[in-house]
């Protein structure tokens, strides 16, 4: 069983939608004492890093997703998601994260450019992924699609296992150990992103 955590601030209804649609059955959870007994943890998120991290905290649900992630189970973060597996973000100040992955949350560098690099970074771009489980059998190279205005750094190049270009080369993808993350919405991204969840699925 798979559970899609619910601490306010996620797309819940389309994520699980998604897996209804390739035949799997979720839960969506706000309970933090039951997460033991899943499978597989989503970590969805919309909205602001630093508000994502109160909601979860306000929840006591930042040590049982901790607690989850050392048991070796799959987790996956989406989006927002994905971003608060990190240490910290910069966005709106200075914020700790779940601390899962080393690395850190940066605003697009949109300056650097002979026209300033619009942001958020929103609709379809191609991600590069490297061979990993979660894109078995996907292309080398496909689209998905993308609503963000901040990006991932990693600590560690290992963990980086899907990279996309807007203006400049960033993370769109990571892996470490039982722990994933992607940046674009896989929900909103029709067959290829169906495809990610279902090789969420089947780990």
């Amino acid at each position: 069983m798979i559970a899609i955590v619910d601490y306010n601030m996620g797309n819940l209804a389309s994520v699980q939608n998604a897996f209804a649609k390739l035949g799997c059955q979720t839960v969506v959870e706000s309970n933090p004492q039951k997460f033991h007994e899943y499978e597989k943890l989503i970590l969805p998120g919309v909205g602001a890093f630093g508000d994502a991290m109160e909601h979860l905290r306000e929840r006591d649900m930042v040590e049982a997703i901790k607690a989850f992630a050392q048991r070796g189970k799959p987790m996956l973060g989406i989006c927002l998601g994905m971003q608060l597996l990190f240490e910290s973000s910069e966005e709106f100040g200075e914020y700790e994260g779940l601390g899962l992955i080393k690395g850190k949350v940066k605003h697009f560098d949109t300056i650097k450019f002979d026209e300033p690099l619009k942001v958020p970074h929103m609709g379809w771009n191609r991600m590069f992924t490297k061979e990993h489980p979660l894109f078995k059998n996907l292309d080398d190279e496909h689209y998905l699609y993308f609503v963000h205005t901040y990006h991932v750094v990693c600590a560690n190049e290992d963990d980086i296992i899907g990279e996309t270009f807007y203006g400049y080369k960033f993370t769109s993808a990571v892996a470490h150990k039982n722990i994933m993350g992607i940046q674009p919405h896989p929900e909103k991204s029709h067959k290829n992103g169906l495809h990610i969840l279902e090789n969420f699925i089947n780990l």
